[in-house]
């Protein structure tokens, strides 16, 4: 089934002064559906991509859109609103309606569980109630394109969850298109089906989420906490790239997971298995690319 193209980007560069920001060569194309959770490091160019896109900043390049700017929502990382009223007030001068007269409106109220909320103040709301708020408002524009920028940042991780969980219900079966910038790899997980892979302003990869997997990582991989046991019990078997913290084993094969597996059962070692790992995948992407450039 074929998805009606939202964005193609193509050439494209952005530099602040002297310095580059932004260098996308290889087209990049987000169509209705697509769920792209963009990953990297601070610096790696995610928000001026979305700058790019809003036309808040100047590029050289080509971003091809049917849409017009007000078909595009962005929840940006910092929203704040006037302090000086109920939230209720704010909520329906802002969107120029009123909440008893407007059906979707309550039903993203009660979705997302904001109506003990509408009497207080802004200033009076937790974080995670500040950022329900916003995605309410975000949400309300009905956009064919949304931009959702560290849509859980500061939030605990319960509170960050319950808000994932409420956007994956909310946008499954729709034809929506979303950008999420998250350093939370857990929610991409839940969230994104592409993933736009950045790094000093320049595209390591993109692509499906499943494909990048076995690009980079193989058919599956097993990982551990480190600890020196680990490594030397496991200092024969091919391993992946990933953090100090972690170790990250390939399976190429059925044996190979099956001869795994039983080693670390037997000697009660904890493990997860996965086939979609996204930290794993930004780990090996990015050690491929480098490793690619410093040969060619």
């Amino acid at each position: 089934m074929e998805h009606t193209e939202l964005v193609a980007i193509e050439n494209l560069t952005v530099r602040y002064g002297k310095e580059l920001a932004l260098d996308i060569q290889s087209p990049v194309v987000i169509e209705e559906g697509d769920r792209v959770g963009i990953i990297g490091s601070n610096g790696a160019g995610k928000s001026t991509l979305i700058k790019s896109i809003l036309g808040l900043v100047s590029y050289e390049g080509s971003i091809r859109t049917r849409l017009g700017m007000e078909e595009i929502a962005t929840h940006m990382q910092f929203n704040e609103y006037t302090d000086s009223m109920p939230t209720r007030y704010i909520m329906e001068a802002i969107l120029q309606t009123k909440i008893s007269k407007n059906e979707k409106l309550r039903e993203l109220i009660a979705y997302f569980e904001f109506e003990d909320c509408l009497r207080k103040k802004y200033q009076k709301l937790s974080g995670g109630q500040k950022q329900r708020f916003t995605i309410i408002m975000v949400m309300m524009q009905n956009a064919p394109l949304t931009f959702y920028d560290e849509v859980t940042s500061g939030l605990d991780f319960e509170t960050r969850q319950k808000l994932v969980e409420k956007l994956v219900s909310w946008y499954r079966d729709r034809d929506t298109g979303l950008c999420i910038v998250s350093h939370y790899y857990e929610e991409l997980e839940q969230l994104a089906n592409k993933l736009l892979i950045l790094d000093q302003g320049h595209v390591v990869d993109y692509g499906k989420k499943e494909e990048l997997f076995r690009k980079y990582c193989g058919r599956a991989v097993l990982i551990l906490n480190h600890s020196r046991e680990k490594e030397a019990l496991l200092a024969k078997y091919e391993r992946l790239a990933s953090p100090e913290h972690l170790i990250a084993l390939a399976c190429g094969s059925e044996e190979r997971e099956r001869e795994l597996v039983e080693l670390l059962l037997a000697h009660n070692m904890d493990y997860t298995r996965s086939s979609t790992d996204i930290e794993i995948i930004y780990t090996n992407a990015k050690e491929r690319y480098y490793r690619k450039g410093a040969q060619a």
